[in-house]
């Protein structure tokens, strides 16, 4: 029997009601998570990352409307869903880490009942609970569990700290694990170190893993599939090798050469994307990213690209990339 995504966003368009009119947030937004694979998503800050990870979970604020596509998540369209059946799923099925390790937990309670509370959907009695809370804090790495559970959350670095909400996002070994930039708030050593606790937790738990994150190093180490996004859109996706060696988007083309670990020289200067992100209130005809396009053709400006593929593992919306388009504007583009 075939795998089947865990995880398949299809179509999926989200607004923000402002003053100014609807915000379009994400705009037929359509992505994919397979069994044990985990799938990165990176972009700007704007780009829509938060919006989609809060329309799977559905915990979306009060003005957000969802105005098409599905979310199906082992095959069940999670917008179809009512809040009492969102909370059993939440916690079990899909956990969330969050990006800042200092605010996730309870400053009053220990760790050790807080470890013990989220387990009270399970009918264990409270030191089989415990002794399930010691047995993952060991596995993320944090030493003498036992004595550890009685401490508070104060009491631990930010690295350990992440550690601990790593270890109470996958107690309940979920199916689907959405990691939410957890190693922003970390310096480099911890988070090398919180990368390969991650990899090795996935590997022993089978879970799939949606990763957010900004840092594209992080991204080619951990990931096997990465989305790209841009102001509400998905501009290219694929495996990590194809995207990261062959970019078929100028955006995407963009932000690598924007990672501070592909400048081979000295420089004063880092390179940026010139620009501003275009206003999603007032979304402009044509491609998304024209506007900060070094390579835009004609067509950029009044046509939609359309998201094709580029071999069977990457697909993406560029009309350099558009069989359709025409030799002249590759010409141009070329040229």
């Amino acid at each position: 029997m075939p795998d089947t995504n865990v995880l398949d966003v299809k179509n999926l368009s989200v607004s923000y009601s402002t003053p100014r009119g609807d915000l379009k947030a994400l705009r037929n937004v359509s992505m994919a998570i397979g069994q044990k694979k985990i799938v990165g998503i990176v972009g700007e800050s704007g780009c829509g990352k938060s919006t989609l990870i809060s329309a799977i979970i559905r915990l979306m604020a009060n003005n957000a409307t969802v105005h098409s596509g599905e979310i199906l998540f082992h095959n069940s369209n999670l917008l179809d869903f009512k809040e009492r059946e969102m909370r059993a799923l939440r916690g079990i099925d899909i956990s969330m880490v969050f990006q800042d390790p200092m605010q996730t937990h309870n400053p009053v309670l220990t760790i050790g009942q807080q470890m013990i509370d989220i387990q009270y959907r399970d009918k264990l009695s409270k030191s089989k609970k415990r002794q399930r809370a010691a047995e993952m804090l060991s596995l993320v790495g944090i030493p003498d569990a036992q004595a550890r559970l009685n401490q508070y959350p104060y009491e631990f670095s930010g690295g350990m700290r992440q550690r601990i909400a790593i270890a109470m996002a996958l107690m309940a070994k979920p199916d689907l694990l959405i990691a939410d930039e957890p190693t922003t708030a970390l310096d480099a050593t911890l988070e090398v170190q919180i990368i390969k606790r991650l990899e090795e937790l996935q590997e022993e738990i089978g879970c799939s893993i949606l990763f957010i994150s900004h840092h594209l190093g992080v991204i080619a180490e951990l990931c096997d599939e990465v989305v790209v996004m841009y102001a509400g859109e998905v501009v290219e996706q694929g495996s990590v090798r194809d995207v990261f060696h062959s970019p078929a988007h100028p955006y995407t083309a963009a932000l690598l050469k924007c990672d501070p670990g592909h400048i081979k020289e000295k420089t004063r200067n880092l390179p940026t994307i010139p620009g501003e992100i275009p206003d999603l209130v007032d979304v402009p005809a044509g491609c998304i990213f024209q506007d900060r396009c070094s390579r835009k053709v004609p067509q950029c400006q009044v046509k939609r690209p359309l998201f094709e593929a580029v071999n069977e593992q990457h697909s993406v919306a560029c009309h350099l990339n558009n069989k359709n388009a025409d030799d002249s504007d590759h010409k141009e583009a070329r040229g």
